[in-house]
């Protein structure tokens, strides 16, 4: 298969639990209402709704050596993308997020492992031939993010387009991103990433179009994913919204990271902004509707019947 889009970034399981998930310390016993082990990583998450849309797409990460990386790449595979420059790896253990996840809000635990061993020559021979690269959870593999600037001019020059999803900060610094925002075509925050990003740039962060204008002044494109609410995009002087769909939430882990593959799938195919943010945000809506971040992603033709 020939990718059209390459995902890079993190790799690895979500053991997703639901119910009373808020721990109460003091070997308090609590009883859950479901518990899965799913694909997870937003890497992972947003290449599984691309290929879902019919993107032709390939992932470039790193798992380890054992039971739970064996598990990420036959998920990966599963979802029917390339897992080619998915590297194996003998002395980190495989990532792996437990999810305590509540119907409107949730948190993560993470181990990163392998995944943040990720080069960035490893990025850039498995972007040959590709046409878009979608760059995942930044703050996650500092290895790449210490040259990503240079793999983006690197892309940039050979005519390839680029987007960045940071996804949070675990050190809420958020170093770094700033060298990026020249060389890159779109920005994809949620809210709160894109108010934390604009405050590290010295720009307004009062509100999401704010925020998401002052980052746009550095170079790209912005898109921010809004919850409930869908996402705008600020490109140039102009703003513009999508609504999302009203949905009987089961659970909102990767509905970022579907949102993403809904704009992507759309934008890298030639849509304008707005029909691509539309296609963001039904997407991110409707992968609500199940359990963990790919359950419930959409096919083309339910994005299409719902939009």
């Amino acid at each position: 298969m020939t990718a059209r889009i390459l995902v890079a970034g993190d790799a690895n399981l979500d053991l997703v639990l639901r119910g009373d998930v808020v721990p109460r310390f003091g070997q308090a016993e609590q009883l859950l209402d479901g518990a899965d082990l799913v694909l997870g990583s937003s890497a992972g998450i947003c290449a599984a709704g691309l290929s879902r849309l019919g993107v032709a797409t390939a992932l470039v990460a790193r798992v380890g050596a054992d039971v739970f990386g064996t598990r990420t790449v036959e998920l990966l595979h599963g979802a029917g993308i390339d897992t080619t420059a998915v590297r194996v790896v003998e002395d980190e253990p495989t990532g792996v997020s437990v999810i305590l996840s509540a119907p409107e809000d949730r948190a993560i635990l993470t181990l990163t492992g392998a995944l943040a061993g990720l080069t960035a020559d490893e990025v850039l021979r498995a972007s040959r031939g590709v046409g878009h690269v979608h760059f995942a959870s930044y703050f996650l593999v500092p290895e790449l993010a210490r040259e990503l600037p240079a793999v983006l001019a690197a892309l940039r020059a050979d005519g390839i387009t680029t987007s960045l999803d940071t996804n949070w900060d675990p050190a809420e610094t958020w170093d770094g991103v700033e060298r990026c925002l020249p060389l890159l075509d779109v920005l994809l925050p949620n809210a709160a990433e894109a108010r934390a990003l604009a405050t590290a740039v010295g720009g307004r962060a009062d509100d999401v179009e704010a925020a998401a204008s002052a980052l746009a002044a550095h170079g790209p494109m912005v898109v921010v994913k809004d919850g409930a609410a869908g996402g705008l995009a600020v490109t140039g002087r102009e703003v513009l919204r999508a609504e999302g769909l009203a949905m009987d939430v089961v659970d909102t882990t990767g509905a970022g990271d579907s949102f993403d593959a809904g704009f992507l799938a759309a934008w890298t195919e030639g849509r304008d902004v707005g029909e691509a943010l539309r296609w963001g945000a039904v997407a991110g809506s409707l992968s609500t509707r199940g359990s963990g971040g790919t359950g419930g992603q959409p096919t083309r033709d339910e994005v299409e019947r719902a939009l």
